[in-house]
């Protein structure tokens, strides 16, 4: 199965919605909407570049985007191993994980969004790419800009991402062209984010840290702060308030998740869910052998399941039903609305258990989930208590 990597701000396009609006995992977006008490569908559909650039605009939009692609994936039945974040994408990736639900991820992100605006009005920044030479060169342009610039993103071998205070942040980068980089421009950010001009925000985000509840990670999130595996619910108020003023290191996450670093299992399948495809050049200039596949648009899970199928033992597209998703000799059973998923009590679900048709399965918001076919169990995909989507993938099965 693949890692999952979800981008941060500055990866939002205007109009980026609009391939969505008639595929079922659209509904993610109007319980978003509800949730943040905001048209987030608006957001993704009809505001202005500069609009939409704002940051309190576009990390809600970014991490609804993503939302909304692993809904859509997840109807395929497919899920990750590992899973990884760029800044605002570490909510979407904690979210894919199932250590962050959605209501509070909708809140903590929008309150995130707002409070790095406030300290950008405060202390106004930007952002710039250095390409062409390593980290280590770029941090010595840095240094030698002689004012309030700092490395901000260790985006890949080929690209380093500094940030602070505009004139500083130019001569940086015009220290780095002479020290032999290629290429210097600016991201589409409102503000110099992951540096000391974000303390104030850190501070205004540990207030809705406070409120949240995080769990336990069913697979592991490398966070930005230390590029490490994490699965316990008790890591993340630290890293998520370090992460405003921390450099993300992308690149070592990147290790991490291709095991080049000795941390993990090797992965060969890198899946980009969210807006353009930045982290899959990104990933192809830290792990050039591996492959990637970027899905933000509903024509890309075609080949999502293509890449998928060499890579696992799901070998065909799935055909969307009012009760399943089929495959060649694999059925998918799927939640009849959405809700909280409760297992039946009565019923195991382990590994080979035979399942007949009509047997229960369990329940969701008072709704019965019951397999439409015969098989025996390969897996269930939603847990006790887990907040289920219409459509969502339950449970799997092997056809008999």
């Amino acid at each position: 199965m693949p890692a999952f990597v979800f981008p941060g701000q500055g990866a939002q396009r205007p109009g980026m919605g609009r391939p969505w609006i008639d595929h079922p995992s659209w509904e993610v977006v109007e319980d978003a909407s509800d949730a943040a008490g905001r048209d987030i569908a608006r957001l993704l559909l009809e505001v202005p570049f500069d609009e939409l650039t704002e940051t309190r605009n576009a990390q809600l939009a970014t991490f609804t985007f993503s939302l909304l692609v692993i809904d859509a994936i997840e109807r395929l039945g497919i899920e990750p191993t590992g899973v990884a974040g760029h800044s605002v994408g570490e909510y979407s990736a904690l979210a894919a994980s199932g250590a962050l639900g959605f209501e509070d991820g909708i809140h903590v992100v929008a309150e995130r969004g707002e409070a790095m605006q406030a300290a950008a009005d405060a202390q106004p920044g930007i952002m710039s790419v250095v390409a062409g030479c390593d980290a280590d060169t770029v941090d010595i342009a840095c240094r030698l800009a002689d004012g309030e610039v700092w490395v901000a993103n260790f985006n890949s071998a080929e690209e380093t991402v500094i940030a602070g205070e505009a004139g500083a942040v130019a001569r940086a980068g015009a220290c780095a062209m002479e020290l032999g980089a290629r290429r210097v421009s600016p991201v589409a950010v409102g503000g110099a984010f992951h540096t000391p001009f974000m303390v104030p925000a850190r501070d205004r985000l540990r207030k809705i840290l406070a409120t949240v509840t995080f769990h336990d990670a069913e697979i592991p999130v490398v966070a930005n702060v230390d590029a490490r595996n994490h699965t316990a619910a008790a890591d993340w108020d630290l890293l998520l308030a370090a992460q405003l003023v921390s450099p993300i290191r992308w690149q070592q996450s990147i290790m991490r998740l291709g095991g080049l670093d000795g941390g993990g299992d090797a992965q060969q399948l890198f899946v980009e869910l969210g807006p353009g495809d930045s982290l899959s050049t990104m990933i192809r200039h830290t792990l050039p052998s591996v492959t990637t596949v970027a899905v933000s648009a509903p024509a890309d899970l075609d080949r999502l399941v293509e890449a998928v199928s060499g890579d696992s033992a799901l070998h065909a597209y799935a055909v969307g039903h009012q009760g399943e998703h089929l495959y060649v000799s694999e059925r998918v059973v799927i939640s009849p609305g959405p809700g909280i998923f409760e297992p039946a009590a009565d019923l195991d679900l382990d590994v080979g258990t035979p399942i007949e048709v009509g047997t229960l399965l369990g329940m969701v918001a008072g709704a019965e989930v019951r397999s439409p076919f015969a098989g025996r169990l390969q897996g269930a995909l939603a847990q006790a208590g887990e907040r289920v989507q219409t459509g969502q993938p339950i449970a799997w099965l092997h056809a008999s």
